[in-house]
């Protein structure tokens, strides 16, 4: 049967994509499918002239978080495009993690047309408002080329493209609400669903327009004098450690926070809170971001006589643990008593801040170092004129490097060998917990899915953020020129393990999956339910246990597979250059 010489589903296609190119769109991720056949051809055109940069994966789960992770690294909005009926539900976990953690992302979901809706046609379900709340704006598109009318998104072709682009692009990066977060745009076909060719010329576009800003609002001014914590949650950003270091105030930064560096981190904040000499003694906590990996700041938001201000950029669904919080603001500044902007000068602090940053700072360092340490032989005996000595030495240095791999150790290599042109993603287990306890102040950048905290996806998110990070566009640098590692545990790479398929033309890029495989869910172990449930019950629905073969898996998805017990080894596979995608077993005792 000859192809169709034209169809409107891909001259609208066209102009569509086209249009969100213009508007800065670079990355676009592709499912397969019948209905959605005029985007995807679409899509290949403008790979070909390098107007975007294409992801295809056959799982619509996967590709949906792969968007995700794209979108989070990059800061603009990434294109999903589906078939219609149930590949259109698969997108629901990612759109609402990008919801919870306001990430742009817009889904393109292919359609029946209105007579063929409510018949019980093949593939066809409600799909207008399925992901309802969830989104930040919803339309139902009706097909391009006339015929039976519904309520939805009407006009001519050619002008609907550009307004629904607009509407998508504002609401997704939340240029009117400053509240960015996932769109829906529901795109209706008829047959014939592509043509041969497009009349519209498929290019990269000469010019860009600007990334969207988010609107002015305005600045709540924060005063020295109570004794005062600030606390960055997960995504808090550098303007938290900015704000600390101005104010002379403690930080109490999360490990995905980006703002976990700087001489006033405090790391052992978990410990200190649960102190009643510095827990105890708060009298304002200031909050940035969303606190996720503790206990202990949600009970300090609720502690009587506590003043809390939490920092909402959206003023949408702010962080308020029990309804206490006092004040919530788009942003705030450090002031003087004469309301001037504070500058970062530690000369400028009285005694008594001083010695409330100090002790702090102090009482953290010694709790960190007074929880397990790796012991280090002593260097001057390696130097000693006693062959005995020597001797002893080097038996020390062989046992150190012979230790079995402990969680804690295991973190503290993971960080160690993470810089600024790395990037670091953790799975929801319970190594970012432990991670979140020890890691030290530094600058780097790490990504979690926080938003919901759920251990879905991690694989295909950790994949788009290490593409975008490394992507090379027009010459320029990547923003990332090292490797992309990810710390999870053995049930998030299993839940996601499908995210491991990368066909066979699609880009594979340098990053590194550290699995503690612990043999199941362990972070269940911690929680009050270990003591008082039966231990075969535990077992059988928390703990979950598996004895999945990793490196058969591995190879089975053509992911190269290390596996290391030792210090030694762990230091060897972390140190080694990756060229590609990779996973690193750890085996840990329960």
């Amino acid at each position: 049967m000859p192809e169709p010489q034209t169809s409107p589903a891909t001259e609208f296609a066209a102009r569509l994509l086209l249009a969100f190119v213009g508007r800065g769109v670079r990355h676009v991720v592709l499912s397969p499918g019948s209905r959605s056949q005029a985007l995807a051809l679409a899509c290949a055109e403008l790979e070909a002239v390098g107007a975007i940069s294409l992801h295809v994966r056959i799982d619509e789960r996967s590709a949906a978080f792969l968007a995700l992770g794209l979108a989070v690294e990059s800061g603009m909005p990434a294109l999903m495009i589906t078939t219609s009926g149930t590949a259109v539900a698969n997108l629901h976990p990612a759109v609402l993690e990008a919801s919870h953690s306001r990430v742009p992302l817009i889904l393109l979901t292919a359609d029946r047309p209105a007579e063929l809706r409510g018949i019980r046609s093949n593939q066809t379900t409600v799909q207008p408002g399925i992901f309802g709340p969830a989104v930040r704006l919803s339309v139902d598109v009706e097909a391009p080329g006339g015929g039976t009318e519904h309520a939805g998104e009407t006009g001519a072709d050619d002008t609907r493209a550009d307004r629904l682009v607009d509407r998508a692009m504002d609401a997704a990066c939340g240029t009117l609400s400053a509240d960015p977060g996932p769109v829906q745009l529901n795109l209706a076909f008829r047959e014939p669903l592509s043509a041969a060719r497009s009349s519209v010329a498929l290019d990269a576009p000469a010019e860009v327009a600007p990334r969207p800003q988010l609107p002015p609002h305005e600045t709540f001014p924060v005063r020295r004098g109570p004794r005062t914590v600030v606390i960055a949650g997960h995504a808090a950003g550098p303007q938290a450690q900015e704000f600390a270091l101005a104010g002379g105030w403690p930080l109490l930064a999360e490990v995905s926070s980006g703002s976990r560096f700087g001489p006033n981190t405090v790391v052992a904040y978990r410990e200190l809170l649960a102190d009643a000499d510095f827990g105890g003694r708060v009298q304002r906590a200031i909050v940035f971001g969303h606190p996720t990996l503790s206990r202990e700041v949600p009970a300090l938001v609720q502690t009587p006589g506590v003043e809390t201000i939490v920092v909402s950029p959206t003023g949408e669904e702010w962080y308020n643990p029990g309804h206490r919080v006092h004040t919530v603001a788009r942003s705030v500044l450090a002031v003087d008593e004469e309301g001037q902007p504070l500058a970062d000068d530690p000369h400028s602090l009285s005694a008594e801040q001083r010695a409330w940053l100090g002790s702090w700072v102090t009482a953290s360092r010694r709790v960190v170092d007074a929880g397990e340490s790796l012991d280090a032989p002593d260097v001057a005996a390696s130097r000693s004129a006693k062959i005995s000595d020597r001797r002893d030495f080097a038996r020390e240095e062989l046992a150190i490097m012979r230790q079995p791999i402990t969680r804690r150790m295991l973190v503290e290599a993971v960080w160690r060998v993470t810089w600024p042109h790395d990037r670091l993603v953790l799975g929801a287990s319970r190594l970012v917990r432990e991670l979140d306890r020890v890691a030290a102040g530094k600058r780097v950048v790490v990504h979690a899915n926080r938003g919901l905290a759920g251990i879905d996806g991690t694989v295909a998110t950790a994949l788009g953020i290490a593409l975008a990070s490394q992507e090379v566009v027009n010459g320029a640098a990547p923003a990332s020129t090292g490797a992309t590692r990810v710390l999870l545990g053995d049930l998030a790479l299993l839940h996601d393990v499908g995210s491991l398929l990368l066909p066979s033309a699609e880009t594979r890029p340098r990053i590194q999956l550290i699995v503690g495989n612990d043999g199941g869910g362990t972070i269940f172990d911690t929680l009050e339910v270990a003591a008082s449930a039966a231990a075969d019950r535990f077992d059988r629905v928390l703990y979950t246990p598996q004895s999945v073969d990793v490196a058969a898996l591995a190879t089975a998805y053509g992911w190269s597979h290390t596996r290391a017990t030792t210090r030694t080894e762990l230091d060897q596979a972390l140190t080694t250059p990756l060229t590609g995608p990779s996973i690193l077993e750890i085996p840990l005792p329960r």
